[in-house]
């Protein structure tokens, strides 16, 4: 077994593990000052802020002989016997020098800078830097360079780490990005005729370890400090990001990923990042209705689930559209609640939103064409609880124009326009047609009950994309006044007593389908892989 010794701690790291200083350090609760460094790119080794001592450990003696010189952890592999000193006064003097250099020409305008409260420089300043300032404080200027439409460039708080370079060059593969000059006149700029303009460009303003880079969305809108940051998954597409949401009195400033090795490494798509302002668009559905020709009326939430209950009773043979916006839970809920009224209802899979093609960068992130987060993990419920899955297009083709279906529930959720008059008008002479959608649309129109949906930072359940991987998560925003999420208004409909518990319905999900079998018990930040479960069968129960 490899061990290495950090600060004189024993770290066993294994013997095919590839780790650089830093990491290693961190295993061993060190944290190493960096700048260049990041984990999903090139080492270059420029900012030399991650400079500590290093050696190696005689294995048949035990003798330490340390190499007398200062190395950048982050280009010194940890292999068995290395020795790394992160704290001696050498490392602590190396530290301040490089912090004193940056904040020569740094401009101190951290009041109106958007990173303040997040920032390495602010950060390591307080950890490493010296405790008065040597040189004089110089008049600043901000000058600003504009990238792309989303990312803008404050020349003068740039400490030149290179991270957006080697992105767009590695990660994303277009290269925009370029050093200019040379020595202490070197920029970030764009080549000339070529902007910013790639799908993640967004991905570079989280890289910035300063405020170099603005995100022009976010520019102003926020203090990093008043926000909150809700773990969650990204709905723009199938890939299903790894994601936070970074909140105040519950309306969104903007996602940044979260690392998530087995979906989206460190990174996420400007689609997603920037696909969220549906969520606040006044044009919302925001109350409940219920309609009769050109006659409408707001209903009361406290009497609507048990008149909307008689209405479906009523009604005779149902079908149950269950849209790939809905999170498992949901699903299996609303699954359960129409074969209680009728066993033999019919569960459609929803119509699945599909634009352009998958779009794969060269180290494996994807942005895929399916542009909804649970496609996968809806069908699978659907299969499980009904034994066969009825498509949308088969709805249409073969079971509305018999007319025996009487009632249906449709289920929506996309934020673009997914059905035109035409096909709303296949539903016209039923007893009951109850929608769920987020926005007006010739179905709606043709409703007998219209129900506010929730959007998807405002849902508690799991989401399964592409590669058949479950994440879990919790709501991040509340809906607005007059919305009632989904789950809980299943969870009532079903007769289950108390506070909706997405939980407890993941795991009467796991016991019924096989395909879920593994999300039974806790799920982990990174998620389950599902896939292994598809050997035992498709909705087998």
């Amino acid at each position: 077994m490899a061990t290495v010794i950090v600060d004189g701690n024993e770290i066993e790291i294994g013997d095919q593990a590839r780790l650089n200083g830093i990491q290693v350090a961190r295993l061993a609760g060190v944290e190493i000052p960096h700048y260049c460094w990041h984990p999903g790119l090139s080492v270059v080794a420029s900012c030399r802020m991650c400079l500590v001592e290093t050696g190696r450990r005689d294995p048949k003696t035990g003798q330490i002989q340390m190499t007398g010189k200062l190395s950048p952890a982050c280009q010194t592999p940890a292999t068995d016997g290395t020795v790394f000193v992160t704290n001696s006064p050498n490392v602590k003097n190396a530290r301040e020098m490089v912090e004193e250099d940056l904040l020569l020409r740094h401009p101190v305008d951290c009041p109106i800078c958007d990173k303040a409260g997040e920032c390495s420089l602010q950060d390591y300043h307080f950890q490493h830097g010296r405790a008065e300032r040597r040189a004089d404080i110089k008049p600043f200027t901000s000058r600003r360079q504009v990238l792309g439409d989303s990312v803008t460039l404050f020349v003068d708080r740039c400490v030149m780490c290179t991270r957006c370079v080697r992105f767009c060059r590695e990660i994303v593969g277009t290269g925009e990005l370029m050093i200019a000059n040379r020595g202490a006149h070197e920029e970030i700029a764009v080549f000339p005729g070529f902007p910013l303009e790639n799908p993640l460009a967004g991905n570079v303003v989280d890289l910035c370890p300063v405020g170099a880079l603005g995100d022009v969305d976010f520019l102003y809108s926020q203090r990093a400090w008043f926000m909150d940051s809700n773990s969650h998954v990204c709905a723009g597409c199938s890939t299903g990001c790894s994601i936070r949401v970074d909140e105040n009195q519950d309306r969104i400033y903007r996602l940044k990923p979260r690392e998530n090795p087995h979906i989206n490494q460190w990174w996420m798509c400007d689609e997603g990042r920037y696909g969220w302002k549906h969520v606040h668009d006044p044009a919302r559905i925001a109350f409940p209705r219920r309609q009769d020709g050109a006659s409408r009326q707001d209903v009361d939430w406290s009497q609507l689930p048990a008149e909307l209950d008689r209405a479906l009773r009523k009604a005779g043979r149902l079908a149950a559209v269950l849209s790939p916006f809905l999170t498992v839970e949901e699903a299996y809920l609303l699954a359960q609640y129409v074969r209680g009224i009728d066993p033999q209802a019919l569960l459609v899979l929803g119509p699945t939103p599909v634009t352009g093609e998958d779009v794969t960068f060269p180290h494996g992130f994807r942005i895929h064409a399916e542009k909804c987060p649970n496609r996968r993990g809806v069908m699978q419920v659907v299969a499980g609880v009904a034994g066969e899955v009825i498509s949308w297009e088969d709805l249409l083709a073969q079971h509305l124009s018999t007319g025996d279906i009487r009632g249906v529930w449709v289920t929506a959720g996309n934020p673009s326009p997914w059905i035109d008059d035409t096909v709303a008008a296949q539903f016209e002479g039923l007893q009951t047609l109850v929608v769920q959608d987020l926005f007006e649309s010739g179905l709606t129109a043709r409703a007998n009950y219209v129900l506010p949906a929730a959007a998807w930072v405002e849902r508690e359940g799991s989401f399964v994309n592409f590669a058949d991987r479950l994440q879990s998560f919790r709501w991040a925003i509340r809906a607005p006044a007059g919305v009632k999420v989904e789950g809980p208004l299943w969870w009532q409909l079903t007769g289950r007593q108390g506070l909706y518990q997405a939980r407890q319905v993941l795991d009467d999900v796991a016991r019924a389908i096989v395909y879920f079998s593994a999300a039974c018990g806790p799920v982990p930040e990174q998620g389950i892989d599902l896939k292994i479960n598809q050997l035992a069968g498709v909705g087998q129960t």
